[in-house]
């Protein structure tokens, strides 16, 4: 098929005109992206949809909406790179077009706002500034130090136990403790947060209702560093010489908040799942074979934060791995079906050691800009649990942990384990638990200096 998507339905897609994606599936054509059988099997879907159309695929989303999947590796360079695809979802003819219902699912994902996500051109190079300079002054061997003395609390709140859900109990938690606090908001707060965050990920019912709790949280947090700023991203962005207003400095913060916290979570929580099933893997990590950043980096191969991308749009008509894309055209980034492209990964079996080439992360203008704070919690995080707790062993078969997600994303629900009780230490690593954090500056987070945990090695 050739026929672009360029006439979005709105509710239906047997009510597609003639040529469109979505009447082609109403003939058994076009495959929806969504549905339980879709994102039950999305890597199934991945490969068949390659089959039928190669490195472009025709799809339907919520409401019968028509869009381009990317499904080639190079295909997903080139939109990420080219400015021949727009981050500005006004370039979308179904929002020139009003063709979207009120209530469609796709609208809190793809309406417009000023931030550096949605933007382009000297926009989007302002606003960008301003983010990833705030984010340059986080400074790693402190950031180091909050990671460590949060893991430790929150292995000592359940080493005593000999049981654990690594999800629950340090995946989620983590991220969420050290991201808030590099922000500037109440640790206390921090877990609400981090639950609220997720919740708004996950697109249930509740999902709106958790995206007005952290704006209002953010908007309070603005407020508050207004009137006494600290030595925290918010502040640093209410000061930037970019001149964001407080409305622009909420909702970057409430974007960097959804862009780190479930991303790390994910991350932690899947790399600890293949130290605790793959034997392959594990076996590589006993022999001293494969460092922990590279353990990290074959899961974001494998397992990227975010399977799909819908924030691009052809800015002309054009053409995209042999396929026709018309001006006004949806077209997603496919992650995680470009990180298995058989053109780049014939054996899937093969560890990916030292290749940081996948797309989790993005690449050209929009590359992720905090990726080096949620690897640094994810290597930090995980190095001193495999030390502190050495013996974990699942408590559960492989085949009995769940995992959810959306056509957008997947994540672990659980992973429990069991180990050897521990008595509560008093001070690990020489890290205080009582008085006040380190203060902050200087440049952006590293990974770890040295080699302890003894699974693996360090480069």
């Amino acid at each position: 098929m050739t026929t672009p998507p360029h006439a979005p339905t709105g509710s239906s897609a047997s009510a597609a005109p003639v040529g469109c994606p979505a009447h082609a599936r109403a003939a058994g054509g076009l495959r929806p992206l969504y549905g339980p059988e879709a994102e039950a099997q999305p890597y199934a879907l991945y490969e068949q949809l390659r089959k039928e159309h190669g490195a472009v695929a025709p799809v339907l989303l919520y409401g019968g909406v028509p869009a381009w999947l990317v499904l080639g590796h190079r295909e997903n360079l080139e939109v990420m790179r080219s400015p021949r695809f727009s981050s500005d979802s006004r370039h979308w003819h179904a929002v020139r077009e009003g063709s979207l219902s009120a209530d469609s699912p796709l609208l809190p994902i793809t309406a417009w706002q000023p931030l550096v996500a949605l933007t382009d051109g000297a926009e989007h190079a302002r606003l960008r500034q301003a983010v990833t300079e705030s984010l340059a002054r986080v400074n790693r061997h402190r950031l180091r130090r909050y990671i460590t003395r949060y893991t430790t609390r929150l292995i000592d709140d359940f080493a005593s136990a000999g049981r654990a859900d690594l999800v629950d109990d340090f995946a989620r938690k983590l991220p969420a403790l050290v991201v808030c606090q590099q922000f500037g908001i109440r640790e206390e707060d921090a877990l609400t947060v981090g639950a609220a965050v997720s919740d708004m990920v996950g697109g249930g019912e509740s999902a709106l209702r958790s995206n007005q709790l952290v704006v209002g949280m953010m908007d309070e947090l603005v407020r508050h560093k207004k009137q006494r700023p600290g030595d925290d991203l918010a502040s640093w962005l209410l000061v930037h010489p970019s001149g964001l207003t407080e409305e622009e400095v909420r909702e970057h913060l409430r974007l960097a908040l959804v862009a780190a916290l479930e991303p790390t979570a994910n991350l932690i929580a899947n790399t600890l799942r293949m130290v605790l099933t793959d034997r392959r893997f594990r076996g590589h990590l006993s022999g001293g074979q494969m460092t922990l950043p590279d353990a990290l980096d074959h899961v974001l191969w494998d397992h990227p934060p975010l399977s799909v991308v819908p924030t691009r749009w052809a800015t002309g008509d054009t053409r995209l791995g042999g396929r026709h894309i018309m001006a006004g055209d949806m077209v997603m980034l496919g992650l995680a079906a470009g990180n298995v492209d058989p053109g780049i990964r014939p054996d899937l079996t093969v560890p990916m050691h030292g290749n940081r080439s996948h797309l989790s992360f993005g690449a050209g203008p929009h590359e992720c800009p905090g990726q080096d704070l949620g690897r640094a919690i994810a290597e930090t995080g995980i190095d001193l649990l495999l030390e502190r707790v050495p013996d974990l062993r699942l408590s559960v078969t492989d085949d009995e942990l769940r995992v959810v997600g959306t056509w957008m994303s997947r994540r672990l629900t659980g992973l429990p384990v069991t180990f050897t009780p521990q008595a509560r230490p008093r001070a690990v690593e020489g890290v205080e638990r009582p008085g006040p954090a380190p203060a902050r500056t200087g440049v952006v987070p590293a990974p770890p200096e040295r080699s302890r945990g003894r699974w693996f090695r360090r480069r």
